[in-house]
């Protein structure tokens, strides 16, 4: 089995058993927004990782986390509830606690991926991007210094919006590649992050903050290693409420995971 210990997702989301259903960590400070708070992927993941602990099966297949509170760096808790274990899936609960705050709750089913097998319809397809190395770095046109979860996640785009110059143009959808920045591949729990990971589209609609309140992912496939390809689009934005649904393609050109979340914004 490959170890992914060395990597610094897996350092940052990994907790100690401190109880039965119960797990410690302190929340990273290596995963800031644009605010300062911990970003809603990395709390997700990290809820992942310790309800895997309690669960047979190895995969990540869905989750539906509602966040409560806003998230920060520091002493943080989880515990965790085994809601049922089936043959081909299992499913439990996983809150996250910070000051005895309750920040995140995650219900997740996982399963078995490479098992999976039955009648398959995919009518999309990835999106078309130049490659990598001729794309651009967004965080470069940002006028101080990123938050620093650009640097634990490299995004490259083939038009970066106006938003990250200070000048929002509008768009409500954007495709790009991205990759954990340590070079660590990608697996279904890291997809529940990376769903997450990328600035809000809205704030090219001018909107200055997003704060999210629900986020489902779905994972199809564990992803092969490599590039990730990304397309992220916002269609609603109704009473200061918006959607935002994102897409991860793989770099052989499969669907790995999709996600909506429902989000309510700051001007």
């Amino acid at each position: 089995m490959t170890t992914t210990a060395g990597f610094v997702f897996d350092r940052d989301t990994t907790s100690e058993q401190v109880g039965e259903h119960a797990f410690g960590l302190t929340l990273s400070d290596r995963w800031t927004t644009f605010i300062g708070t911990s970003n809603g992927g990395y709390l997700l993941a990290s809820c992942l990782q310790a309800l895997r602990r309690e669960l047979p099966q190895p995969d990540l297949l869905s989750a539906s986390a509602h966040f409560l509170r806003p998230g920060s760096p520091g002493p943080a808790r989880i515990t965790t509830e085994i809601a049922r274990v089936g043959r081909r899936t299992a499913t439990g609960q996983a809150t996250l606690l910070r000051d005895d705050r309750e920040i995140l709750r995650v219900l997740a089913t996982f399963t078995d991926l490479a098992a999976a097998d039955g009648p398959t319809l995919v009518r999309g397809e990835p999106p078309v991007l130049p490659p990598p190395e001729q794309c651009f770095d967004p965080a470069d046109s940002y006028s101080s210094k990123p938050p620093s979860l650009f640097e634990r996640v490299e995004i490259r785009m083939p038009e970066v919006p106006g938003f990250w110059h200070g000048e929002p143009g509008g768009t409500t959808s954007a495709a790009f590649w991205m990759r954990l920045a340590d070079g660590r591949a990608a697996d279904p729990i890291a997809l529940a992050c990376l769903v997450d990971a990328a600035a809000p589209i809205v704030f090219d609609l001018g909107v200055s903050g997003s704060a999210t309140i629900e986020l489902t992912v779905h994972i199809r496939k564990r992803p092969a290693p490599g590039w990730l390809a990304c397309r992220v689009s916002t269609n609603y934005l109704m009473d200061g409420f918006h959607e935002e649904d994102f897409e991860i393609w793989d770099s052989t050109g499969v669907l790995v995971a999709q996600s909506r979340q429902l989000a309510i914004v700051s001007t």
